[in-house]
């Protein structure tokens, strides 16, 4: 079967011609996000069929899949739908459900609707075909809409927001835009993140203190965890616009400390994540951890060095919003 991939299709002469020519029986468009134009949508017999990886009519527009999991939706789906000049207007073919699991990116439910939709679109062209399928009108009275995602839309708002909401948009707005904050005028972006519960503002155990490896974000009465892992390593990564941070040691700046930020093995209840000076002062374990980052951040130790030095100390340095 012959190919075409026409930089434009309306105002377009040559690809109209061509399609003209072949005469289709039906034309099925998928993650192409503008309108079709009104002669192609008039061309086949069968008409324009549009896969839509949402359960119409919520969810109209450029991005359903994202905007299902960054609501934190317990389920979604497919939609095979006929074409006509609104925007995923049409009337409704075939759907299906797919359950969203609590742990799942976009990415991943990206992959899944793909391969449960391709079926789904050759059983839609088979029913158009045999006249069995009869398309449903959409209430439009439900409808809702996923807009294009924008860079802020990756901002976390700590004041505004739930750390499960939080959550959620991290799992949806990957792998763009992502989830980010600031410290200090630097971007801060999250890897990996989870809701805490409540043993995460429990102390460890002193036999545990070296394996402690979970930074919490506080945004009282809101906390989310950003998990740590057995080799140590950073799950996060905060970058300028210049160079990337050396994480611990940047938040062991002048200007850091003098905003209250601390090094704590869990947030205090009913308070701020941060301790003040004068309880910092008071902690001979918290001011030997603080001088030994200190010593590593001089020698130009990486951070992986510098969240090891801490773990010997059995603290943390916490991540910040």
């Amino acid at each position: 079967m012959p190919g075409a991939q026409p930089e434009k299709i309306r105002n377009n002469p040559e690809f109209r011609a061509q399609l003209e020519a072949i005469q289709p029986d039906a034309i099925v468009v998928v993650a192409y996000g503008r309108i079709i134009p009104l002669w192609m949508l008039a061309l086949p017999r069968l008409g324009c069929i549009n896969l839509h990886g949402s359960l119409l009519p919520k969810y109209r527009g450029a991005a359903p899949i994202q905007w299902a999991v960054a609501m934190g939706d317990a389920f979604t789906g497919n939609t095979t739908m006929l074409l006509e000049e609104g925007l995923d207007t049409g009337p409704i073919l075939l759907q299906q459900t797919i359950e969203i699991s609590p742990g799942q990116t976009a990415v991943d439910l990206f992959e899944i609707l793909a391969h449960s939709g391709a079926p789904l679109v050759v059983e839609t062209l088979a029913g158009l075909a045999s006249v069995s399928l009869q398309p449903q009108p959409q209430n439009h009275a439900f409808a809702t809409f996923a807009p294009l995602l924008d860079r802020e839309d990756g901002r976390m708002d700590f004041a505004a927001r739930t750390a499960h909401e939080l959550y959620n948009r991290w799992r949806g707005f990957q792998p763009w835009p992502g989830a980010f904050t600031t410290l200090d005028g630097k971007k801060l972006i999250a890897h990996r993140m989870s809701p805490a519960d409540a043993t995460a503002f429990a102390p460890p155990a002193p036999a545990q203190r070296a394996r402690f490896t979970s930074r919490i974000i506080a945004s009282s009465p809101r906390a989310l965890k950003i998990p740590g892992s057995s080799s140590s390593k950073f799950n996060w990564k905060a970058r300028s616009a210049s160079r990337p941070l050396n994480s611990c040691a940047e938040l062991l700046s002048n200007k850091a400390r003098a905003s209250g930020i601390g090094f704590s093995d869990s947030p205090p209840r009913g308070r701020a994540l941060t301790q003040g000076r004068s309880e910092r002062s008071q902690d001979p374990h918290l001011r030997s951890a603080q001088s030994s980052l200190r010593r590593a951040a001089r020698r130009g130790a990486r951070p992986v060095a510098l969240r090891r030095s801490a773990a010997r100390q059995g603290r943390q340095c916490p991540f910040f919003g």
